[in-house]
């Protein structure tokens, strides 16, 4: 079976639509190889190429959902991605134990000052 070309995993994008859905103030971006979600400019989650969600909390969130789940912080291409913690497996799985996460990050995202569009 070939690639698909750089997306991300059918089935992972398919749990992280569901998870978006199930939040009526927040839009998936981005397209198939890069899904994101942000606010004023600011990314808070996003599916890595590999199929795993990352999402951007506090330092406190953070070390607390770590702590929780027994995970580490996000890595893509090679890169440590400052403030995203990689969300297990399990969890992306299961929507609603998830949600209330993917809203703080979202919450934490509001306080982010407004990114200016580079032009």
């Amino acid at each position: 079976m070939s690639k698909n070309s750089g997306q991300v995993p059918a089935d992972k994008l398919a749990l992280y639509k569901r998870l978006i859905d199930a939040h009526p103030e927040i839009e998936l971006k981005g397209g198939l190889k890069l899904p994101y979600t942000s606010f004023q400019g600011n990314m808070f989650s996003q599916l890595t190429k590999a199929g795993v969600l990352g999402l951007r909390m506090g330092l406190a969130e953070r070390e607390a959902f770590i702590a929780e789940f027994d995970c580490g912080p996000l890595e893509t291409y090679g890169t440590v991605m400052k403030e995203y913690v990689a969300v297990p497996d399990h969890l992306l799985e299961d929507t609603q134990s998830l949600l209330p996460h993917l809203e703080r990050s979202y919450e934490y995202a509001k306080t982010l000052k407004p990114q200016q569009r580079k032009r």
